[in-house]
């Protein structure tokens, strides 16, 4: 509008305005006849979808696609870098359909369904989960990994001997407490070097991987509980 006023002077500037009026009193075909060449405020973010109430801009976005800026171990390398079962997508899944999209936790997976687990991990809130790597299954002899998946109770001990009912952070990890198994679980280190089961000294090899309802740290052995 400034600039056809100062091309055209007050006579061009009336012109236009007595336009703009007749415009805002057009029926609705002639609005629909614009909204066809022009995107519409719901086809186009406005500057207040990406902003909050402060003026900063909305980073949900950027959180989402940043689920592992807080992991830590060199385990963490071998997660898949996107896909269901990256950080970033069991970030948004319950812990054990998380578990299930990640290729170094298929033999837990199998383990869980075979207990009839699923339901319980997905449903439970604010959990910490020890998940034992395919690798760490393997080294229990064949014949006792069998036996063990073959035996609904022992494999329920075993399997919630890893859980633990509250949500652990690295800062808070080192610690004793108290599993789903109702037994004991011992954690030991600082920084980023952590064993879990004074016993079994299972090492943590990637840690503080978020999912929706709990979060997980990757152990090499599988842990025993007091049967």
């Amino acid at each position: 509008m400034n600039r056809i006023a100062r091309n055209s002077g007050l006579a061009a500037l009336a012109l236009t305005m007595s336009f703009g009026l007749a415009a805002c009193g057009s029926d609705d075909d002639t609005s629909a006849s614009d909204s066809s060449s022009t995107p519409s405020a719901s086809d186009t973010p406005s500057d207040d979808a990406m902003t909050d109430d402060d003026g900063m801009t909305d980073d949900s976005s950027d959180m989402a696609s940043d689920a592992g800026a807080e992991t830590f171990g060199e385990g963490c390398a071998a997660v898949p870098a996107d896909g269901a079962g990256s950080f970033n997508g069991m970030a948004t899944d319950p812990v054990a359909t998380a578990a299930s999209a990640n290729p170094l936790l298929t033999t837990l997976v199998t383990a869980v369904t075979k207990a009839g687990l699923v339901d319980t991990l997905n449903s439970s809130e604010g959990i910490t989960v020890f998940a034992p790597t395919n690798d760490a299954f393997a080294k229990l002899p064949p014949k006792t990994l069998k036996a063990v998946l073959a035996d609904k109770e022992m494999l329920t001990a075993i399997l919630t001997h890893h859980v633990v009912g509250e949500q652990l952070s690295p800062d808070n990890l080192a610690g004793t407490f108290e599993t789903l198994n109702k037994d004991e679980l011992t954690v030991e280190g600082s920084d980023e070097t952590f064993t879990a089961d004074t016993e079994e000294q299972a090492k943590i090899i990637c840690g503080n991987i978020p999912t929706a309802n709990a979060t997980v740290y990757v152990i090499d052995t599988v842990m025993m509980p007091t049967m």
